[in-house]
């Protein structure tokens, strides 16, 4: 039995997620399963901040259980948190997330929606949170999302009462949906979204409270619950065999960026919801409490229910296609109902059990994953009826407004393959996240009117399958996809996107220059079509200089580069600015990168952004050669050290040894190491003998929980929640004197200038005598926090703890974080007497 559920959770998981672009092949008990919520007319609407907010439990719950129609709106996509498995960070990482995000949403049921707002970083106030991001516009996409979806039932992830007490952006979420809730049914409130939306007003308002809330479980029991419904989540789903909690613990693992990934649960466990504001539930503790929920709340209805009530009722499980006649019927009357929004939903749900029923697999694959704009491609079509129903595929549709005639008899089981080509546009705009095609602000993203909400960008190219079953007309629409295997991996799928004929990046995101020697530089040009010719320039500041001027471009085969290396000449003092390739092909001058994001969890993502490199003439000294770095939770500071001239060699736990740690000057332990590697706990005091012994050891931001070693410093220090999120918050330099802000480079209040996102975060706030804080800092009306960097000698070397974010700064190429971070390698070595 154990090994059976496990095939299921395996199954499911790799059907569902590994290959999202490959269409549902679902079992009768799926199909069983959709009918049920196909008769079902009420929907739920949860509501909070970020990725990995949401209560996977409940949505599930609402989904499977309830069977009504449940969607999570994030109001950010992530963006400015931490990446546990690569480099991605900022505007890739929210595109990760997003994709975690809908991964999770097709395991649990539910729908994903968005706003525009950007997450910036921890903020500790709504006042604040909303000050950056443009309230009247997040406000707007939140009464859009309620207007657009309907929600009969708003459930909040946070409490709209704990201003100042939570995350900035938590509380927000919830004071914006309890303001839209009152607004969303006034004429007066952004009519401008009427002209594509009506008016609707949910019928309740609830939060999805829990004992944490109140600091602890026995506290939680005296609260009086006469305002609350609690729900059973751990019910068990004998059609799926899974519980809700094993459903729900599988969809919150989706969320692997930031470390998600957990044990599957079981067993009763009660989740609670608080009434807030609506219609009271007059002691009922049903969500849709006087909402009817059948086919009779349509008009014309009352028809459509009875026949897929019959199918509910005596559903054949081993030949579902037996109830297609009657499914038809429904399906014939739903055209015809005057509810623009139930008959939009249930039709889609409806069209989809058909299909399922019929056992008709259509499929358009195309030759390649990529093409440009006027290039013409082969589709492979595939027609397959596994039912004895009388089908006629009449006719295809192509995204160019080709129709073709087919008028093909569907045999039984009779598969139909034939070739079909497609021409892109020559003005097709390429494949890029919509929220991403133009340049935002600090807070938002800027987008399209008719994509706000949405998860992704729509797929432009589809095919229409026009269809005869049993005399009635009825179309399908599929996606072009990319299918293709690897011996290693089997079947696998990729999305078909649109790309520039041109694209083009620096090797370096950031570069780093430490004297006035010139030094080459290399730039990669990507063809997007074959028999790509033109050339190359650098846009660069003025104050530096290229050579060659230009360069040209010519590559045979489309998805090959081309590197073309450059010479650089800095200026003789400091100076930064950006470099920026443009490829010229023709009267067109392209200047963006091609990024692809390829994980195993998630759909190959394309994402199209500006070519930019920050380019960097810093004055730096530094002391030592030889950096022994033991990675964490993926950052790119090794990359970083390597631009200004060390020589960093990567050390896993298992070569943690006294004999390999005496070839280093210094040791440097990764973001979150003491978090993500469970090695590390057997081989803290290797490295502090290390440190005993002449040795220099950093080690940068850990956070307060899942702490994996029993000791992070050789002397007393306890971490904690402590950060400075503004950027620009003034920084005091406490001990003036010490080596650090000396040696070899001179530090200053300058050197704090150019900070990205935040100070610093998880600063410690209690330590032993021995360590000396170094910089005091915090953010408006907050006390003094002097845990960011503190140093302690340790028989011969130096300790070195920090909170401060260097893997945000190092990317960003921020002059003054590399000049710290040079003398933080160096202590030690300066021959002070």
């Amino acid at each position: 039995m154990q090994r059976h559920l496990q095939f299921l959770i395996l199954l499911l998981f790799t059907s569902s997620l590994t290959f999202a672009q490959q269409q549902k092949k679902p079992t009768s008990s799926e199909i069983f399963e959709s009918i049920k919520k196909l008769n079902f007319l009420g929907s739920v609407l949860y509501v909070a901040a970020h990725p990995d907010d949401e209560n996977t439990r409940l949505i599930s719950y609402m989904s499977n259980e309830v069977k009504a129609r449940t969607a999570y709106l994030s109001l950010t996509r992530g963006d400015g948190g931490q990446n546990l498995i690569g480099p991605e960070i900022r505007e890739l990482l929210g595109v990760m997330r997003t994709q975690e995000l809908l991964a999770a949403r097709r395991v649990d049921g539910g729908e994903q929606l968005f706003t525009r707002a950007n997450d910036f970083g921890y903020s500790k106030h709504p006042d604040e949170t909303l000050s950056i991001w443009d309230k009247n516009k997040v406000l707007s996409d939140v009464i859009l999302a309620i207007r657009k979806f309907k929600p009969d039932v708003i459930i909040n992830r946070f409490d709209h009462r704990r201003a100042g007490k939570t995350h900035g952006h938590h509380t927000s979420s919830a004071l914006l949906s309890m303001e839209a809730f009152d607004l969303v049914n006034n004429p007066l409130s952004y009519p401008e979204q009427l002209s594509t939306t009506g008016l609707w007003q949910p019928k309740r308002l609830f939060y999805n409270t829990s004992w944490w809330r109140y600091g602890g479980k026995e506290e939680f029991d005296k609260v009086d619950k006469s305002n609350m419904i609690m729900f059973d989540i751990g019910v068990y789903y004998p059609l799926k065999g899974l519980s809700n909690n094993e459903l729900a613990s599988m969809a919150s693992s989706q969320h692997l960026c930031q470390g998600f990934g957990r044990l599957t649960q079981r067993g009763s466990q009660e989740e609670y919801i608080e009434f807030l504001k609506g219609e009271s539930l007059n002691g009922s503790t049903n969500v849709f409490e006087g909402i009817d929920t059948t086919w009779n709340r349509v008009k014309g209805g009352n028809a459509i229910g009875e026949l897929l009530q019959d199918v509910e009722t005596n559903f054949n499980f081993r030949n579902p296609s037996e109830h297609l006649p009657k499914l038809l019927q429904a399906y014939q009357l739903l055209s015809k109902v005057e509810d623009k929004h139930w008959k939009t939903i249930k039709i889609k749900e409806l069209k989809s059990i058909i299909v399922a029923c019929a056992g008709l697999y259509l499929e358009a694959s195309a030759e390649t994953n990529w093409a440009t704009s006027n290039e013409t491609i082969n589709l492979n079509i595939e027609v397959l009826n596994r039912s004895q129903q009388s089908i006629t595929l009449r006719s295809i549709n192509t995204s160019n407004n080709l129709q073709i005639s087919k008028e093909i008899k569907l045999i039984e089981n009779m598969k139909f393959d034939f070739k079909e080509p497609i021409t892109i546009p020559n003005n097709q705009n390429p494949t890029t996240p919509y929220w991403l095609a133009e340049k935002g602000t600090l807070g938002m993203y800027k987008a399209d009117a008719k994509y706000i909400g949405l998860p992704e960008t729509p797929r432009v190219f589809n095919v229409d399958f026009n269809l005869l079953i049993d005399k009635t007309p009825i179309t399908f629409t599929k996606p072009v996809v990319y299918r293709y295997s690897k011996p290693d991996k089997g079947e696998l799928y990729k999305p078909f996107e649109i790309i520039p004929e041109a694209s083009a990046k620096l090797s370096e995101g950031v570069i780093i220059l430490d004297s006035d020697a010139q030094r080459d530089i290399e730039v990669i040009v990507k063809a997007g079509r074959d028999n790509l010719e033109g050339y190359v320039q650098i846009a660069h500041p003025k104050d530096w200089s290229i050579f060659p001027e230009k360069q040209k471009v010519n590559i045979t085969n489309k998805g090959q580069e081309q590197r073309l290396t450059f010479t650089i000449i800095p200026p003789k003092e400091q100076s930064e600015g950006l470099l920026t390739p443009m490829v010229h092909v023709g009267e067109q001058t392209y200047t963006r990168d091609l990024i692809e994001i390829d994980y195993d969890h998630i759909p190959f993502q394309t994402v199209l952004l500006p070519s930019e490199s920050k380019i960097v003439r810093l004055d730096i000294q530094k002391r030592g050669e030889n950096i022994g770095y033991i990675e964490g939770a993926g950052d790119v500071v090794p990359e970083s050290l390597r631009q200004i001239g060390y020589n960093v060699t990567t050390i896993t736990p298992k070569n943690i040894t006294a004999e390999n740690l005496n070839h280093f000057d210094a040791i440097v332990v990764g973001i979150r190491a003491y978090n993500t590697v469970e090695e590390l706990k057997f081989k803290q005091q290797i490295l502090f003998d290390y440190v005993a012994q002449g040795g220099n050891m950093i080690v940068q931001y850990n956070t307060s929980y899942r702490v994996k070693v029993d000791a992070i410093a050789p002397y007393d220090l306890k971490l904690s929640r402590d950060r400075v999120t503004d950027e620009l918050a003034d920084v005091t330099l406490l001990a003036t004197t010490h080596e650090i802000l000396n040696y070899p480079n001179k530090i200053t209040s300058k050197d704090f200038e150019g900070w990205t996102q935040e100070r610093g975060l998880y600063f410690p706030n209690e330590w032993a005598n021995e360590f000396t804080p170094i910089l005091s800092m915090h953010d408006k009306g907050e006390s003094a926090k002097e845990g960011s960097l503190l140093v302690a000698k340790h028989g011969k070397g130096y300790f070195v703890y920090t909170g401060l974010s260097f893997f945000r700064e190092f990317p960003a190429g921020v002059p003054g974080a590399y000049r710290l971070f040079a003398n933080m390698l160096s202590l030690g070595k300066n021959n002070i007497n």
